[in-house]
């Protein structure tokens, strides 16, 4: 089991990192619950009646005995009238002692009938008493096992918000390298340059190789050229057609693999040549250069072409020493004469006026320091049609070189990146493929719009597929039949804030071949910090600290199928990502910002890799989503020199 607690995290070489996935394993628990306080009671302490209660239930009594008290006075007052007659005399003292006796009874009873009226008032208010007493406990009862279940609720609260707080957000998406090539179909230039950066930082850091053809002519490969400068190595640029005399590419080609390398370039602006076309014109190089012999330049194969084709007046090549007479003598009598010779003179015609766009190559050759990332562009002020040529000789060279080479015991240790690849002829990309799939070397193709040759060669064989914004409806529906619509992919909201403040790429390339002297001075060898040479020297990265105040912000996210619509709609570093494994096909969506490695929640395993170790860490399949208990990794050192 992989370690993918950040303070071991560490770039893999056997993986090639795509970007990172947002995910939330654990939402926001909202606000803490609120405490239960007690009920403010005006109520007196427990000790002392309720004034109010004995006030109330005094005046119902009164109410209710108000008849009996004047039916008491009543007899009090018959009483004394009584005891009053038979002193003065008018009554007889028999009949008063009668009357006083039934008066005063009756008077007594209504008395005791209102003490008895008071005795019933306090007992009702003891009773009420004892009542209020009784609810008031309940009522702390209450209270005691409400603020007991508040506090085991805020302790729950609070073991979720700090694994809210310290899970992991961005998990690293990267495809094995048991693949042998990477597809990217659509994206901006900015996106492919944010994508370049980071691929080839990852496979910098892990010792590996890098060669970048940008046909994109957008300078795509400038933040990594500027990452790799800083991180101590010394990357070599070509722009072409400006470094074409230092480009020594293919100078140790034998003469048949020149012969088929010229005659792709040759063929670049015929789409419906046919196989039989190319062997045809590969037969006339092969002649010429057997007659020029070995170490011909490009310059000295035109030559020998205008003088097959009879264009111009061959002693000017003479005097410059391009051919010799003997090799001129020779070429006029290489097809003989008749009806063929003609098809021959066209062709070596159309081959010399594509050819001559190459005839400075390696013209000032110099011997070159030892670079483990290697750029040839195209100049954008040139033409559209030289670039192609260019490029095209780029790409076929570098075929015929890997065919030579030896298969590498790593694979991905060299990785090659084509930027806008469907400039590039089918069979151009077909060999390109094969060459690198024997070699095992990685192969990285980016494509602006799916052709009808793309879409034949998207993601077959062993290859990894990566969609980014696709502008044109067309292809937005191919790449939405080709990942499936019914996958539900989950955005960032932070993905989209950056990617529209980012603005398109400024400038071009800088070529380092004119100051190559100055190269082979040596450097101590430092160690550099990865995170801060992406901050400090990126486009991306010196927004790094903006974009890391903002993630702390930006914590939402939004769902979408992938249709059309949506992925015409898709953020500048979005990418989804399709492979297939032992376990199914895979399709995810990653930012390929790379500077979202320097987020402290940043983490080089990946998601399902994370979910595993934390599974075997706990042991209970109700945990299996939780998360590390660190934020991030930390800056990874990195070392441009280690493996020169």
């Amino acid at each position: 089991m992989a370690d993918v607690h950040p303070e071991h995290a560490q770039l893999q070489a056997d993986r090639i990192y795509l970007g990172w996935q947002y995910i939330l394993l654990h939402p926001d628990p909202g606000p803490p619950p609120k405490r239960p306080s007690p009920v403010e009671e005006s109520e007196p302490s427990p000790a002392e009646p309720d004034p109010e209660l004995v006030r109330r239930e005094r005046l119902q009594e009164d109410l209710l005995n108000r008849p009996v008290r004047i039916f008491r006075w009543f007899m009090v007052i018959l009483t004394a009238i009584i005891l009053g007659a038979a002193v003065a005399g008018y009554l007889n003292w028999s009949f008063a002692l009668i009357g006083l006796v039934a008066a005063g009874g009756v008077a007594g009873i209504c008395s005791y009938a209102l003490l008895q009226g008071d005795r019933a008032v306090k007992y009702r208010v003891h009773e009420q008493q004892a009542r209020d007493d009784r609810q008031r406990q309940e009522r702390d009862k209450e209270l005691f096992h409400a603020q007991e279940e508040h506090a085991q609720r805020y302790r729950e609260w609070q073991e979720l918000k700090d694994r809210h707080d310290r899970q992991l957000t961005w998990y690293a998406v990267a495809v094995p390298d048991e693949i042998d090539r990477i597809d990217v179909a659509g994206g901006t230039l900015p996106g492919w340059s944010a994508l370049i950066t980071l691929l080839g930082a990852t496979r910098l850091y892990t010792g590996g190789h890098l060669t970048v053809l940008d046909l994109s002519e957008g300078a795509v490969a400038k933040d990594l050229i500027e990452l790799a400068g800083r991180g101590g190595d010394e990357p070599l640029v070509w722009v072409l057609p400006v470094d074409l005399p230092k480009l020594d590419l293919g100078a140790t080609l034998k003469p048949e693999a020149f012969a088929d390398v010229l005659a792709h370039v040759v063929s670049v602006s015929e789409e419906s040549r046919t196989t039989r076309d190319l062997s045809f014109d590969n037969a006339i190089l092969e002649r010429v250069l057997e007659v020029l012999g070995e170490n011909a330049t490009i310059n000295q194969v035109t030559a020998a072409l205008r003088a097959l084709a009879q264009v111009g007046d061959p002693r000017d090549d003479l005097r410059f020493g391009l051919i010799t007479a003997t090799q001129l003598e020779r070429i006029g009598t290489l097809f003989g004469r008749g009806v063929s010779d003609r098809v021959v003179i066209e062709r070596a015609w159309a081959l010399e006026s594509q050819l001559r766009k190459l005839e400075t190559l390696g013209t000032q050759a110099v011997r070159l320091p030892p670079a483990r990332l290697r750029v040839v562009s195209m100049d954008r002020q040139a033409g559209v049609f030289g670039n192609r040529v260019l490029g095209t000789y780029v790409a076929t060279a570098l075929t015929h070189i890997l065919r030579q080479s030896p298969a590498s015991d790593r694979p991905w240790y060299h990785t090659i990146i084509v930027a806008g690849a469907d400039k590039l002829r089918g069979d151009v990309l077909d060999r390109l493929m094969d060459a690198c799939e024997t070699s095992r070397t990685g192969l990285v193709l980016t494509y602006r719009s799916l052709t009808p040759a793309v879409r034949e060669r998207l993601g077959r064989g062993h290859a990894a597929v990566a969609f980014m914004r696709l502008g044109n409806a067309e292809d937005a529906r191919v790449a939405s039949e080709h990942v499936g619509t019914e996958h539900r992919l989950e955005l960032a909201q932070l993905t989209e804030t950056i990617s529209a403040s980012i603005a398109g790429l400024d400038g071009g390339y800088t070529s380092t071949i004119s100051q190559v002297e100055d190269a082979t001075e040596e450097r101590g060898d430092s160690r550099t910090d990865l995170a801060e040479d992406i901050t400090e020297s990126t486009e991306w990265g010196r927004t790094a600290t903006k974009m890391g105040e903002t993630e702390r912000v930006l914590q939402r996210s939004r769902e979408f199928l992938v249709e059309p619509h949506q992925l015409q709609q898709l953020p500048t570093t979005s990418v989804i990502v399709t492979d297939a494994t032992a376990e199914g096909r895979r399709v995810r969506l990653a930012d390929a910002n790379p500077a979202i490695l320097t987020f402290p929640r940043t983490t080089l395993g990946e998601l399902d890799e994370v979910r595993d170790a934390v599974l075997a860490l706990t042991g209970s399949p109700g945990d299996e989503e939780e998360p590390p208990p660190n934020l991030g990794p930390p800056p990874p050192r990195l070392d441009w020199r280690k493996d020169r």
